[in-house]
């Protein structure tokens, strides 16, 4: 605006300039030229009155526009400035109110360390005056219950380590399952010899190849269960249509021969069936040892048996002392000894009945401790043999000293059935003892039920009672039979100690 103020101001000053100028130039010329110059000077004056208002109007236009620009600035810079203030006092206000929350909340916090500390002096003192009520009561002082407190920690200490050892022993058992299942088939083989093996294991034929699919089960449920059951080693391998059954008990391995028989006779394989059908094959064997020591001593021709002994003679059908079969020697040694009699012109009689139940006690030696002479000798004389039979009986041995001819023959009757050529294989026997006594060693620990040696030797189930026997027990019974057995028995390799328990529910419904 001030600049078309000046502009006006110098078009006016510059009119005036030139009227004053064209006034002096035409002085000399006035009356010619007067008339002209008025109009001219007139027409200056109305143009630059004309240009005058026009920049006056232009600069009046701008400066309304500046002046409606800066309002417009100044206003937004007020609301930019009022939204501003606003947002500093909501700021403001969350602050008190969480200065407020934190007054409250340290408050509250010191309230509740005053109560803590309130508490924690009363629990002391409730403390102090339970730990002498309990002095009173259980009448020792802290020092004693704290070897109690120890004691019962160090129990504990030892069930947590154990729990340690077992889950490394499983991480080791998995890592090294492969190398064990090597390592346990060559000291099968190497240890398992031929007549071992004659004595030890039975054969039997399957209908079909797919039977033996049948047989393991679903994951082995089956195999596991009939193992289990029946106390025997089933072995499945390429042999076409035939498994092996292995036991050193000749008892156990024909009834597991006869559960197996009628379970692929029946076709429905599974362990409840198993359990049934072993149940019913052991009543066939009892009745099958009966028969055994009947036609024994018809073949004898010995009246007058007790029926418990007779029953003892079938049970000697499944044994062997030394690889003989022990009904098959009594036999042979009561007509020996009736042959030797008859000879030297005595009775035969006591000799023949002597030598006939000399070696009844092998069929409980493995149940009862003691010599199979004297436990004989005690089992006849309480079923009603005579004191000359009995007598025949203890000392054939020598572990009596013999008074009687009768002895003497009953003895030499053993004596030549034992001793002919091919009679008795020494291996044999110590082998089945060692067998025995690994499984009297393990029935001898608290809460087991049944133990089965397996893998000729070289593994022994322990099935122990679930109610009686915890996991971490189990796994002490274990480490207890290893070291009892390393320390009583000499045997090739290494024997596997597996306890099993297992708890099962049964509920019928109606």
């Amino acid at each position: 605006m001030l600049q078309v103020l000046t502009a006006a101001a110098a078009l006016v000053v510059g009119a005036v300039a030139g009227f004053l100028y064209r006034k002096t130039i035409a002085a000399s010329n006035v009356h010619s030229m007067e008339s002209q110059a008025q109009k001219t000077l007139l027409e200056a004056q109305q143009e630059a009155a004309r240009s005058l208002k026009q920049g006056l109007d232009d600069a009046k236009e701008q400066a309304a526009g500046v002046r409606r620009e800066a309002e417009e600035d100044v206003r937004a810079r007020r609301e930019e400035i009022a939204r501003i203030e606003r947002r500093i006092t909501e700021a403001e206000e969350d602050i008190r109110s969480k200065n407020a929350g934190v007054l409250s909340r340290a408050a509250e916090l010191d309230e509740r360390e005053e109560r803590l500390t309130y508490v924690r002096e009363q629990l002391e003192r409730a403390t102090e005056l339970h730990r002498a009520q309990l002095e009173k009561i259980a009448g020792m002082t802290s020092s004693e219950g704290r070897e109690v407190l120890m004691a019962q920690v160090l129990d504990e200490a030892k069930r947590q380590a154990m729990s340690q050892v077992r889950e490394i022993e499983q991480r080791a058992r998995e890592e090294g399952e492969e190398r064990a299942r090597k390592i346990v088939t060559i000291a099968i083989q190497r240890v398992a010899s031929e007549q071992t093996a004659e004595s030890t294991v039975s054969v039997f034929a399957l209908p079909s190849e797919d039977m033996k699919g049948r047989i393991i089960g679903r994951e082995g449920r089956n195999i596991r269960a009939f193992e289990a059951t029946t106390g025997v080693n089933i072995i499945i391998d390429d042999t076409p249509e035939a498994v092996v059954l292995s036991s050193f008990d000749p008892v156990r391995r024909e009834a597991a021969r006869m559960t197996l028989e009628k379970l692929v006779a029946d076709g429905r394989i599974h362990p409840a069936r198993i359990e049934e059908l072993h149940e019913r094959s052991m009543r066939d064997i009892e009745d099958r040892i009966r028969r055994a020591g009947e036609d024994a001593v018809a073949e004898v021709g010995i009246p007058d048996i007790h029926p418990d002994i007779i029953k003892l003679l079938g049970q000697l059908q499944y044994r062997t002392s030394y690889g003989q079969n022990v009904l098959r020697h009594l036999v042979e040694s009561a007509h020996i000894a009736s042959a030797i009699a008859a000879e030297i012109g005595l009775d035969a009689t006591i000799a023949k009945r002597g030598a006939f139940l000399h070696d009844i006690g092998k069929a409980v030696t493995h149940e009862v401790e003691g010599s199979h002479a004297i436990i004989g000798a005690e089992i006849a004389r309480r079923l009603g043999e005579s004191p000359e039979v009995v007598h025949c009986i203890e000392s054939h041995h020598g572990e009596v000293e013999q008074h009687s001819v009768d002895a003497v023959l009953a003895q030499i009757a053993d004596g030549i059935s034992g001793g002919r050529p091919g009679a008795r294989r020494e291996s044999l026997e110590t082998y089945v003892k060692r067998l025995q006594r690994l499984e009297e060693i393990c029935t001898a620990h608290p809460g087991v039920e049944k133990v089965f040696a397996m893998q000729a030797g070289r593994e022994v189930r322990v099935m122990v009672l679930p109610q009686q026997v915890d996991d971490m027990q189990a796994q002490v019974i274990a480490r207890d039979i290893a070291k009892q057995v390393e320390e009583e028995l000499q045997y090739p390799g290494q024997i596997r100690i597996t306890v099993v328990r297992e708890s099962r529910a049964i509920e019928y419904a109606k």
